[in-house]
């Protein structure tokens, strides 16, 4: 993999109340020892901002960019518009309509600006980590195996679980 200090995957919000969720996306990245960075980048308060960092984003080594927001949710849209690297869209919760505002925003792009949308909130920043990963292990063999093993360890604990005496599963 890249060196150490190289990030290859930018997590960026609309603001430090995202980090919330979008610190479950850093968090897995840190378990697969992927180099990452994360930033605030408002699509509204900072556009300059965030199109010289989209636009930038390839040049310094990132490979996918996780982008998270919630309401009017524009970030990773406009993150998309500005690379064509992979961007992977978290809508953030948001407290007039539990995040579905934010996951009608992100998911529906104009067709040629795709963004990749995932669930609302922490799952969804979860498995923005785990699908760069797998985006990322495709030609990081050592990152590839990494990410077999956490497949398996998440198989043998369900195997492992098991219900209270007298309860039958469907």
């Amino acid at each position: 993999m890249a060196n150490a200090t190289q990030p290859l995957v930018g997590i960026i919000m609309g603001s430090k109340s995202d980090w919330e969720t979008l610190r479950h996306a850093a968090e897995m990245l840190e378990r697969f020892a992927v180099p990452h960075e994360c930033r605030i980048v408002s699509a509204h308060r900072t556009p300059q901002w965030l199109a010289e960092y989209a636009a930038q984003a390839e040049s310094r080594g990132l490979q996918v960019v996780i982008a998270g927001a919630g309401g009017a949710a524009h970030l990773p849209g406009m993150a998309a518009a500005q690379t064509l690297l992979p961007v992977l869209g978290v809508p953030v919760e948001s407290q007039v309509l539990r995040g579905v505002d934010s996951l009608l925003s992100i998911v529906q792009m104009p067709a040629g600006v795709p963004v990749g949308t995932l669930a609302i909130g922490k799952a969804g920043a979860i498995n923005a980590a785990l699908l760069a990963v797998a985006i990322l292990a495709r030609s990081h063999q050592d990152l590839r195996e990494r990410l077999r093993q956490f497949r398996e360890e998440q198989t043998r604990a369900v195997l492992a679980d098991s219900l209270p005496t007298g309860v039958v599963p469907p």
